[in-house]
């Protein structure tokens, strides 16, 4: 169990709630842009909007409290005329937004409730729409994606001193009055950030880029929408039919017919429930098997013969308890096994005894104090149907301190450990023990943080952990032939990309494609820049994820492309439709703006931009003068004759 934060220090002098108020409604679009800055990038544009207005919302105080009982902590006031130097009721908003949006990216423990902000906000609430500011110029994405390398103290700490306060002495003391533990390892943490070309003007940070109080509108999935209001309309009805039925007299729900009495035991959730009937795959069956999948795995661990801990298992599958903590992966049913499932692995792990079970469409696992204490188990479930030799290589059988432990299939020979953010160095090899289950490793950061990005080396493949029980596989190539990341053209496109995988944690992935779709020579000689398409499918077919990604001419291995475009439940960049069209605004040495566009999937016959910029070129790239700012809508013609938009 994690141990609590440390508690943050005292407010700031209250002040009255009427000079509370007043300070929140003259400063809130700037209230509001600096809770967007300082939440975490994790949480998406559209939450963190709704999410910072919740925020500045909230950032009155409950109770009216008199001048002369003010007391506490000091905190400066902010800069410029603009900000009222003077106003205490400012600088005590002020630091009750950041705090909460402080506490909104610190991680939570197992046993600890969400903070304010890890939460969706109750208020306010938008339905339909999916709401984000207005894009800017690849400045503002460039340094948009600098600010989400840093720590939350560390966003903090820039954020204050580019808008709030230059000095580093205020902004140290009001990061110490929102409870960040080491204030001075913040600002040194900001002043090393690497901003890029042209984000050095403060101004930046004031752009519309950053705005949340300037937005753009655009439909949630509407096929989505109608399936689940029909859904909703059918569940009303179906319990006003139920309520009427358990208000008639007698028995109410009409005759059974041929079921048992409501007391009777069901012969074949009484045989799920039984260890002895646990289905075991031989040791070899993975050898013959048409498609090797976790089917064919061998059941493996020194506690295989302990019928009471599998007793156990089988058992808070079929009835979690209040205290058991339950975790599925989307699309994953929780319910319990329709007959006795396959046993993978029955062992001691760390400090606890782990079983992992297998019912042909998830892997469950459950873990419990290898004392014998079941009063704080979890029950973890991931769906893995139709799984294969490609993506049943590993299942995660442990988590402590942000190392992880896998269980590896029968058939992987040998592990290592390779870092996707240095391409260039040789993976360093992972010990497995005689059951196959491995030492503890690194996971990647579950923060913003991307300093290293551990991913498995087995073999030719490459997975990487996104935070669920088994790991998804990296791949490169067209979306109708991707391969495994082999040589070091496809590890140095990975090294880019692989950032950007914080945003596909938890959503069930199985697979990630990274597709280095086109080359663009930059005008003015500037070299050449690289278009990715990086696409992540789930197990249970919907919910991919598509980024378009921008990558300019001399940037250092590791560092994170430009995202360009994104799009969700989408076709696009895959098997079902290569095709795929992004673009950005992107600077020229000498200050020149253009508009940079690329397409790919072949039969790209032209790419044409409307609305702010207004241009045409023939083939599937795009280069044409354009102001700063400027909103170009972008579209591609196919040589079938269809039309393809960006991604979004």
């Amino acid at each position: 169990m994690e141990q609590q934060a440390t508690a943050p220090r005292p407010l700031p002098s209250p002040v009255d709630v009427e000079q509370a108020e007043a300070a929140l409604i003259e400063h809130y679009p700037r209230l509001v842009r600096l809770g967007y800055l300082v939440l975490p990038p994790s949480l998406g544009r559209n939450r963190r909007v709704l999410t910072a207005h919740a925020l500045a919302q909230r950032a009155l105080p409950r109770n009216r409290v008199a001048a002369g009982e003010q007391s506490g902590l000091p905190v400066p006031p902010p800069r410029g005329p603009d900000g009222s130097p003077a106003d205490p009721g400012y600088a005590y908003v002020r630091l009750r937004v950041l705090r909460a949006a402080l506490e909104a990216g610190r991680p939570r423990g197992r046993w600890q409730l969400p903070r304010p902000g890890q939460l969706p906000p109750l208020l306010p609430q938008v339905w339909g729409l999916r709401l984000f500011p207005r894009s800017g110029g690849a400045d503002e994405l460039a340094l948009d994606q600098a600010l989400a390398s840093l720590s939350g103290p560390g966003r903090a700490a820039y954020v204050l001193r580019a808008l709030e306060l230059p000095a580093e002495r205020d902004v140290r003391q009001v990061l110490a009055a929102a409870g960040v533990e080491d204030p001075g390892a913040a600002v040194l943490e900001a002043s090393g950030l690497r901003t890029p070309a042209g984000s050095r003007d403060a101004s930046l940070l004031e752009s519309m880029e950053f705005d949340p109080c300037s937005l753009q509108a655009r439909p949630t999935d509407l096929m989505r929408r109608r399936q689940h209001t029909r859904a909703a309309l059918a569940a009303l009805a179906a319990a006003a039919v139920c309520g009427m039925l358990l208000g008639l007299p007698g028995d109410g729900w009409g005759p059974d017919g041929a079921a048992a009495p409501p007391y009777a035991q069901n012969a074949s959730a009484q045989r799920a429930l039984d260890p002895a009937r646990l289905t075991k795959a031989a040791p070899g069956a993975w050898k013959t098997a048409d498609r090797p999948g976790f089917a064919a795995w061998p059941a493996r661990g020194d506690r295989l013969g302990d019928r009471e801990l599998l007793h156990r298992a089988l058992a808070v599958w079929a009835r979690p308890g209040r205290s058991v903590q339950v975790t599925a992966t989307p699309g994953t049913p929780s319910g319990p096994a329709a007959g006795p499932p396959q046993l993978l692995y029955a062992g001691e792990v760390g400090q606890a005894a782990v079983v992992l079970l297998h019912d042909g469409l998830r892997v469950v696992r459950y873990a419990e104090s290898k004392s014998g204490d079941a009063g704080a188990a979890a029950l973890d479930f991931a769906r893995t149907d139709a799984a294969d030799a490609d993506t049943a290589t590993a299942v995660v059988v442990g988590r402590a301190d942000n190392n992880v432990r896998y269980l590896t299939a029968p058939w992987v020979d040998e592990v290592s450990v390779r870092d996707l953010l240095k391409p260039g160095e040789a993976p360093i090899p992972l010990r497995r023990g005689a059951d196959g289950v491995t030492d503890p490793t690194p996971s990647p950061a579950p923060s913003g943080d991307c300093h290293d990005w551990p991913a498995l080396q087995m073999g030719g493949r490459l997975v990487t952990d996104l935070g669920e029980l088994t790991p998804a596989r990296l791949t490169t190539g067209t979306p109708t032939a991707p391969r495994d990341p082999g040589d070091a053209r496809a590890r140095a496109g990975w090294a880019h990309a692989a950032c950007h995988l914080q945003t596909m944690r938890g959503q069930g992935v199985r697979t990630v494609n990274a597709w280095p779709y086109a080359a663009q020579q930059l005008p003015g000689g500037a070299g050449s820049a690289e278009w990715t398409c990086a696409r992540a499918e789930t197990w249970r077919g919907a919910g991919s994820r598509v980024l378009g990604l921008f990558q300019a001419p001399g940037a250092r291995a590791g560092a994170a492309s430009t995202v360009a475009a994104r799009a969700e439940d989408t076709a696009a960049c895959g098997a079902r439709d290569p095709h795929v069209l992004a673009g950005v605004l992107w600077k020229s040495a000498a200050g020149t703006w253009y508009a940079l566009a690329a397409a790919g999937g072949g039969d790209v016959r032209s790419v044409t931009a409307s609305g702010g910029v207004r241009g045409s070129a023939p083939g599937d790239r795009l280069a044409v003068p354009a102001r700063a700012g400027a909103q170009a809508e972008l579209s591609a013609h196919l040589a079938d004759g269809r039309r393809i938009s960006t991604l979004r």
